[in-house]
């Protein structure tokens, strides 16, 4: 670490659990963030500025008007900018010294796997369950650790499944994959554009965890928020033996 990352990272060397060790892991870190929108936006800015290493940032969609109401990683200017390519920028503003990837599409089948393989983590920042489901699949076939955010309306939930542990829940075994599934999404129902922040920042608190070995992580557990009311809800959650997707995990 140069004398620059000393003094860019200083408060977070002065933690004791953290430290040079800890700060260390975080610039060797690799990490891929399928979404810039609403969730990925704080997401991608709290893991830039913190120092880690690498990140691809995926996302097919072009920054429109009505996303700057919450999706802080995109100014005005933005407008029409393809929005890996607009995060990609606005992340080098904040710290050039993060490389960061603009992946100009939606991730799937084999370029999803090979993006999820590279990786040391992966952050699902999307908003659609099909998409979700294809994300934990790569990330139960290759055991890396998944954060995952969804807000609507006045709501929002995150966790963590962590498959390098055979033990731990992946996605599908809270919310197994379903064809009848109604999909609910910001542009039909709204959302309360703070949601978003809390719960994106959220995203970025564990991943640096995971990263750098510090504390314990949200695996096993779920969190809701309710910003109504300011409430969260914690549920435990268990590894279906059965489930589709993880079940072969642990087996000879």
């Amino acid at each position: 670490m140069n004398d620059e990352q000393l003094l860019r990272y200083a408060r977070h060397i002065l933690l004791d659990e953290l430290g040079i060790e800890g700060q260390e892991k975080l610039l060797a870190a690799r990490v891929l963030i399928v979404g810039a929108g609403g969730l990925g936006s704080p997401a991608a800015l709290y893991l830039a500025t913190a120092g880690v290493g690498d990140i691809t940032l995926a996302d097919d969609d072009v920054v429109e008007l009505s996303n700057l109401q919450r999706q802080i990683l995109h100014t005005t200017a933005s407008v029409g900018r393809p929005k890996a390519e607009s995060g990609r920028d606005m992340l080098g503003a904040f710290n050039p010294q993060t490389r960061v990837h603009a992946r100009v599409e939606r991730l799937k089948d084999q370029a999803l796997s090979d993006a999820v393989a590279q990786a040391d983590l992966v952050l699902d920042c999307t908003d659609n369950f099909t998409t979700r489901h294809a994300i934990n699949r790569a990330c139960v076939q290759h055991r890396k650790p998944l954060v995952s955010g969804a807000a609507i309306r006045f709501d929002g939930q995150v966790s963590v499944y962590d498959l390098r542990d055979d033990n731990a829940p992946c996605y599908h075994c809270l919310f197994p994959e379903a064809d009848d599934v109604e999909e609910a999404n910001c542009a039909t129902m709204g959302v309360f554009a703070p949601v978003v922040g809390i719960i994106g920042s959220m995203q970025a608190a564990e991943a640096l965890k995971l990263l750098s070995g510090v504390g314990e992580s949200l695996s096993g557990r779920l969190l809701w928020l309710d910003v109504r009311t300011m409430q969260w809800r914690s549920v435990n959650v268990q590894r279906d033996p059965e489930c589709a997707v993880c079940g072969h995990r642990g087996h000879a």
